[in-house]
């Protein structure tokens, strides 16, 4: 009999034809219709799946365009793997079309190759290859195939208001060998009535901006005088903010013109603090680290002075006692509140069988030592209780996720199926 490995290899250019047949949709969020929540694009991404699914003869099944599913057999799953359709804009730099798959060397690129049609892909395959090499189990498994994964997961939170997802879920969308815990995350917005002048430093709260441009009037002695320029900095995540320089605090500590409102901001967020510990929220604990906290928008519009703040705190703190903290502050500072939502962190426990499991297939199919990891991110497991990221990046690798000339390696494409194959067996023998 075919090892996984051999049968994987034997398929390698259906994998790679049919990765690139997904990678043409422009599975972008769009605008919402009847029968399309996320837009047209994501639906077809869908069915273009799901199709695919049932010509190899697995039971499927669409919820209403939202997330759709295919069962391996009649039991019932205990093992769901969880991946998207949708993929972020494509953005500028690219060296080749975004939405058209380009072989290049060993590189599959394109939009969505790793993040994460790549590895919704290759859970289809390791799904066909352990029912065409006839591997008996006593348990189901499902994969689930969402579209709305990266704007806000809507799709998953309607599916599961819909269907039960089995006990033991992991998702293909982050990095090995593992991720069991993930921060909690808070998105703060707070504006107050400014004059002063104009203000335009970060587009999205989730980023160390760059940029931060400005032109203030200046009140002096012998009279106003006006002040205009950029400043610059580097940009990083929001959760890596020590990788970046903040434009926007730069601003702050070298043109605050005596603002209160500006003064009182540079106050509780001073530049090169990344930490929260000017705001009153450093924690820490040894598993997932520090708080971190950016201040990565401040724009004025209307006569207003707008705010953003991205905080990612440990696994030790509640999201409760977070956001009293740092909307006092604020409040405290003259500045209303106009939104201040978030998430608790969320943890697995490393010990779990499924966690083991899932370790130890890692170790027999790549060789390397498996580990758990916390991030300052979120996954898409991160509402769901005992859920882990489990790939689909090896450890030093980039395949440009987001970026320009995203790509996945076709030998990574197969170890990707190959492991998942193999925690489909070892968990559902």
């Amino acid at each position: 009999m075919s090892t996984i490995k051999q049968y994987l290899e034997e398929h390698k250019q259906e994998m790679i034809d049919f990765l690139g047949e997904l990678v043409a949709v422009r599975s972008v969020q769009g605008r919402a219709e009847d029968g399309f929540p996320f837009g047209r694009e994501p639906a077809r991404a869908l069915e273009i799946m799901l199709d695919k699914c049932r010509e190899n003869g697995f039971p499927v099944e669409n919820v209403e365009n939202y997330a759709g599913s295919a069962d391996l057999n009649e039991l019932e799953p205990q093992l769901a793997i969880l991946s998207h359709l949708d993929v972020v804009p494509e953005g500028t730099g690219w060296t080749s079309e975004p939405y058209k798959l380009k072989i290049s060397g060993e590189k599959l690129v394109g939009r969505g190759t790793i993040d994460d049609k790549g590895p919704a892909v290759a859970s289809l395959y390791a799904l066909k290859a352990v029912k065409e090499l006839g591997i008996p189990l006593k348990k189901g498994v499902r994969l689930i195939f969402g579209t709305n994964e990266e704007n806000g997961s809507a799709d998953l939170a309607y599916y599961r208001k819909k269907r039960s997802l089995p006990p033991m879920v992991f998702t293909p969308d982050g990095e090995y060998p593992l991720i069991n815990g993930e921060k909690g995350m808070i998105r703060v917005y707070f504006s107050a009535p400014f004059e002063d002048g104009d203000i335009h430093g970060g587009q999205v709260i989730n980023a160390v901006p760059n940029t931060c441009t400005f032109s203030m009037i200046e009140s002096l002695p012998d009279g106003p005088r006006a002040n205009f320029g950029t400043v610059k900095g580097t940009s990083a995540h929001a959760s890596t903010p020590e990788k970046g320089e903040n434009a926007i605090t730069k601003f702050l500590r070298d043109y605050h013109f005596n603002k209160p409102l500006l003064k009182s901001l540079l106050k509780l967020f001073p530049h090169g603090e990344t930490d929260g510990k000017s705001c009153g929220i450093f924690f820490e604990d040894d598993i997932s680290g520090k708080t971190t906290c950016v201040l990565s928008m401040l724009n004025t519009e209307n006569g207003r002075l707008h705010g953003g703040i991205d905080i990612r705190f440990p696994l030790n703190c509640k999201l409760f006692n977070i956001q009293n903290i740092i909307c006092g502050k604020l409040r405290d500072c003259g500045f209303d509140i106009d939104s201040c939502e978030g998430t608790e962190p969320h943890y697995t426990d490393e010990n779990s069988d499924f966690v083991k499991s899932l370790l130890k297939v890692y170790e027999k199919v790549t060789g390397r030592k498996g580990l758990c990891l916390t991030i300052g991110g979120g996954t898409y497991v991160h509402e769901i209780e005992g859920g882990v990221a489990f790939g689909a990046e090896f450890p030093d690798e980039d395949g440009n996720m987001h970026g320009a000339d995203e790509f996945i390696t076709v030998e990574n494409l197969l170890k990707n199926a190959e492991i998942m194959a193999e925690a489909i067996i070892d968990i559902c023998k």
